[in-house]
C-alpha cells in the first residue's frame, strides 16, 4: 500500500520557544519512505539528530509569535498487519537486548504495580503466553475503555485511564503495554497515522515482543487493520511527543490527510 500522508501544525509561542518536533517517517522494517517535504514558516535554523530510539528529531527555536509546521510524505507501507494466534512468548532469557528496556515500568506505564499483573492475570486467563494473550488485552480495552476526549490530561497514566474508563489513543496504548509488560513481554508505543482513522488525527498504538519479532496492537479499532505509517518508537507518550516544547506553547490548529497515493 502506497500511503500519502500530509500535516500541517499551527503553533503559538508566547515568548521564543526551544522545540524538539518528531514529525519525520523513516524508512525502516514497517515501511519506506518514497518521498517527502517538511517546511517551516516562518523558515528558522534547524538541526536534526537520531534519539536513543532511532527517531527522527528535529530541533529549532519557534520565535514569538506563530508558526506553522507542514510536512507532506508518500510512504510503501504494509496492507495488512501479520496476525498469529498462536505464537508463543519469547523467554527472558532468550530476549534481544535491545528488548529488555520495554519490560521495565515507565512513567505512564506503572507496570511493576501488584495490581496491573492480577488484572493482566484475570483478562489472559488461561491462555498460553505469546500472542493469544495480548490479543486478549487489547480486545478487552477496546471492549471496557470508551474512547473520549477530555478525559485524561497530560499526566494521566494507565491506572488513571483503567479507572476512569475512558480516554483517547495514546490512553488505551498505555493500558496495553502496562499490561503485556507485567506479563513479562516487552510492549513499546508506537505513534504515527492510520489510513481510513475515523476522526483522522495523528495516532497512537502498541507493538509486542513475541516469539523473535514485533507484532502491531491496536486497541482503538474492532479488527487487525495495516495502513500504518510509523513516525517514532518509545517506552510511553513520554518518549514520543509529536512537539516537545520548553516554553509556553499552544497548538492552535492541526490538520490530518492520509490518503491513497496515486500510482505512477
Amino acid at each position: 500500500m502506497r500511503l500519502q500522508i500530509s500535516c500541517a501544525m499551527t503553533l503559538q509561542a508566547a515568548a521564543d520557544c526551544p522545540t524538539v518536533a518528531m514529525l519525520r517517517p523513516r524508512s525502516g522494517e514497517a515501511q519506506w519512505l518514497v518521498s517527502e517535504s517538511y517546511d517551516f514558516e516562518p523558515r528558522v535554523r534547524i538541526t536534526e539528530y537520531v534519539d536513543a530510539y532511532g527517531n527522527l528529531c528535529q530541533r529549532f527555536v519557534i520565535p514569538q509569535g506563530q508558526m506553522t509546521i507542514r510536512i507532506a510524505a508518500v510512504v510503501e507501507t504494509e496492507d495488512d498487519i501479520v496476525v498469529d494466534m498462536n505464537a508463543p512468548a519469547t523467554s527472558i532469557a532468550m530476549l534481544p537486548n535491545d528488548t529488555l528496556q520495554y519490560l521495565l515500568q515507565s512513567r505512564y506505564c506503572p507496570s511493576d504495580k501488584p495490581e496491573v499483573e492480577t488484572r493482566a492475570l484475570q483478562i489472559v486467563g488461561k491462555l498460553a503466553p505469546g500472542y493469544a494473550q495480548v490479543e486478549a488485552i487489547r480486545a478487552w480495552i477496546h471492549a471496557n475503555i470508551v474512547y473520549r476526549y477530555g478525559v485524561s490530561t497530560l499526566s494521566t497514566d494507565a491506572l488513571d485511564t483503567l479507572a476512569a474508563g475512558a480516554g483517547v489513543c495514546r490512553d488505551f496504548s498505555h493500558i496495553g503495554i502496562t499490561l503485556c509488560r507485567s506479563l513479562g513481554i516487552p510492549a513499546r508505543m508506537v505513534v504515527g497515522y492510520l489510513y481510513r482513522l475515523d476522526p483522522m488525527d495523528l495516532h497512537a498504538w502498541f507493538e509486542t515482543f513475541i516469539d523473535g519479532r514485533w507484532y502491531t496492537f491496536d486497541a482503538t479499532q474492532d479488527q487487525a487493520r495495516g495502513g500504518r505509517v510509523v513516525v517514532a518508537y518509545g517506552h510511553d507518550a513520554a518518549d514520543v511527543a509529536f512537539i516537545s516544547n520548553y516554553a509556553a506553547l499552544e497548538t492552535t490548529a492541526l490538520n490530518v490527510t492520509v490518503d491513497l497515493a496515486p500510482e505512477g
